[in-house]
């Protein structure tokens, strides 16, 4: 449990990242570029926050190494979906950051799900 500190951290982090991209979508917007004025623009922005707070709500939760893996997993996948969107749609500019920002946090759950639960060595059968 002990080495799990860092995962659920990350989740936390994540939650609250969510949900304050869900109540002002500007927090997502503004860095990126994107017009925050614009009705779909908000409503796209508070969809990814509220997949953030769901993605983060379950790391901090997760029972076990296979939960936990999954969860860890799921939030790889999308902040590497966000790294190829953001990627593609920002002006060229912001285009390092909004790459590597998503990218960073990938690691950063790799890392700590990898931390919280290492794999076991395998036993060669005879």
């Amino acid at each position: 449990m002990r080495r799990q500190w860092p995962f659920r951290l990350l989740g936390l982090a994540t939650a609250a990242y969510g949900l304050a991209v869900a109540v002002r979508p500007e927090v997502l917007l503004r860095p990126c570029g994107f017009d925050t004025d614009r009705a779909g623009g908000r409503t796209v922005a508070r969809m990814v926050g509220c997949r953030d707070a769901i993605c983060g709500t379950a790391m901090v939760v997760a029972v076990g190494p296979g939960v936990g893996r999954a969860a860890a997993g799921v939030r790889v996948a999308v902040d590497l979906a966000d790294a190829v969107v953001l990627g593609a749609a920002v002006e060229p500019r912001l285009r390092r950051t909004a790459i590597a920002v998503p990218l960073v946090w990938a690691l950063l759950g790799a890392g700590s799900a990898a931390l919280a639960w290492p794999s076991r060595p395998t036993t060669a059968r005879p």
